[in-house]
């Protein structure tokens, strides 16, 4: 299985479903292969694609390549996931869609942890501990979203849960 020949086929797919190709990788399993892809996009609220878009997108993806070459005739696994939480951002528009989101910055010197108030092209500005914070994306050697357990939902769009 070639990666280019593999993304012709699914990243058309994708985009049909409003998501697009974050990342995948095949890998060789005794007499099999398993194809890991992941996806990402904004969803209908901006925040990232809903569970259920990713499964119709799975399913679509899943009947081209059996229709294809691209896949060779080996037996395969397909696995389709969301990046995940735990993925470090690396595009203006990963720190976008976790807008309101609270996240841990390793710069170049040091660190920082804030949530997200404003992205652009260039930089992200944070709220840390009430004073905003602009920093380059180019500054940021790696940035991941903190995971919050007690934040509810009002806290996002400033209505009451």
């Amino acid at each position: 299985m070639q990666e280019n020949t593999l993304a012709s086929v699914i990243e058309p797919i994708l985009a049909e479903h409003g998501l697009e190709l974050d990342s995948m990788e095949v890998t060789p399993l005794g007499k099999r292969s398993v194809l890991r892809i992941s996806v990402d996009g904004d969803g209908p609220l901006g925040r990232g694609p809903l569970l259920d878009d990713i499964a119709r997108a799975a399913s679509s993806i899943s009947a081209a390549l059996d229709e294809s070459d691209a896949v060779g005739t080996r037996p395969y696994t397909l696995e389709v996931s969301s990046r995940g939480v735990s993925t470090p951002l690396t595009a203006a528009k990963h720190y976008r869609r976790n807008t309101g989101r609270l996240v841990k910055l390793w710069l170049a010197e040091g660190d920082t942890t804030g949530r997200i108030v404003d992205v652009t092209e260039e930089g992200v500005t944070l709220d840390v501990e009430g004073t905003h914070r602009t920093v380059a994306l180019s500054d940021i050697r790696k940035a991941v979203v903190q995971v919050e357990l007690n934040r509810s939902l009002a806290d996002d769009d400033g209505e009451e849960a």
